[in-house]
């Protein structure tokens, strides 16, 4: 079941009713840096949590939160897990009573399985599973045809879209104004390099393929058979879809749209404008945190957001959460209800 919802913006809210909306995000590959986990697995209830979803990845998540070094953590086989099992622990300790009063949730690419667990769309364990097999499975799609991907900023949306078409590219991420990424061969990344949109910048991202396009087709149909064994419940918090935009709350259509995604474009542009659309007033994004609180400041005007990044920040964040969480009251208008 799809909700779709209805504009909030520039209308006033009736007598007593809230008007905060509160969304968690997830940030996808490329989020993880050397280290990063160090300060984290200092707190026991994180270092638990953490300790048993490495586990079930088959993984020692703890070694690559705290000693691998970059290149080692690039790897989409451990950067996919680590950052899912980071976002899941940290939820743990965070909010260990679970979501009541957040809005909705979302997560950029592979972000969407942690925010589809701290939904309850599917139990973290098997989130862990998918996680594993996904980055397997596009690591593999990946190593067939020489692939990669640059982020284009700044430019003309349309003659940005138009130069990546014209080179072959896909726009594989949209994530608002000013940043699209372009994902393809290494020779069409080459012929765009030669030959870029005007007034636009170009930066090559140190991944491995070129994901969210055609190109991990194969590591669809992988997924999408493990997919099908895994148990399913309806979203106690929305999910927002990076596929387009849409809130969904039907556990099997949460699931069956991220493994669509991992070969379609991540419109984190339209996540973005239904955030808007539902009233958001804050977005806390889990660790390790900065991406899409960066992007939401130049897109998501007035709306204030949080980037948890260190466990000394838990405090800040759980009063953030309480500032514009819904608890006790009545959330924005959607049909069907958020």
């Amino acid at each position: 079941m799809q909700i779709r919802p209805r504009s909030t913006r520039g209308e006033q809210a009736p007598p007593g009713k809230v008007v905060t909306v509160l969304v968690i995000v997830a940030p996808g590959q490329g989020a993880q840096s050397p280290g990063f986990l160090a300060p984290w697995l200092e707190d026991a209830g994180f270092a638990d949590r953490l300790t048993h979803l490495a586990e079930v990845a088959e993984l020692d998540l703890v070694h690559y939160g705290t000693e691998a070094d970059a290149d080692t953590i690039r790897d989409t086989q451990v950067a996919q897990p680590l950052l899912v099992a980071t976002a899941l622990a940290t939820l743990g300790v965070l909010l260990p009573d679970g979501l009541g009063g957040v809005g909705a949730v979302s997560g950029h690419s592979v972000g969407e399985l942690a925010a589809a667990a701290a939904s309850g769309a599917v139990s973290a364990d098997d989130a862990m599973v998918l996680v594993r097999e996904r980055g397997r499975a596009m690591a593999e799609a990946a190593a067939v045809t020489p692939t990669g991907m640059t982020a284009v900023l700044g430019g003309d949306r349309d003659q940005v879209r138009a130069t990546l078409e014209r080179h072959g590219l896909t726009p594989a991420n949209d994530n608002g104004p000013g940043q699209v990424v372009a994902a393809g061969t290494l020779e069409q990344l080459a012929a765009l390099a030669e030959d870029p949109p005007e007034k636009a910048r170009l930066a090559p991202l140190s991944v491995a393929g070129a994901f969210h396009t055609h190109h991990m087709s194969p590591a669809v149909a992988r997924l999408t058979e493990l997919a099908a064994e895994r148990q399913t419940a309806p979203a106690t918090t929305a999910v927002i879809s990076n596929k387009d935009g849409q809130v969904v709350r039907d556990g099997r259509e949460v699931l069956d749209r991220i493994v669509g995604q991992i070969a379609s474009p991540v419109r984190w542009d339209l996540c973005m404008e239904t955030m808007l659309g539902l009233g958001v007033t804050g977005m806390l994004e889990l660790p390790p945190a900065g991406t899409l609180t960066g992007i939401a400041r130049r897109a998501m005007k007035g709306v204030e957001t949080f980037a948890l990044k260190t466990p000394d920040q838990l405090d800040d964040a759980r009063e953030f959460i309480a500032r514009h969480g819904t608890v006790g009251s009545a959330g924005p208008d959607t049909e069907g209800g958020l």
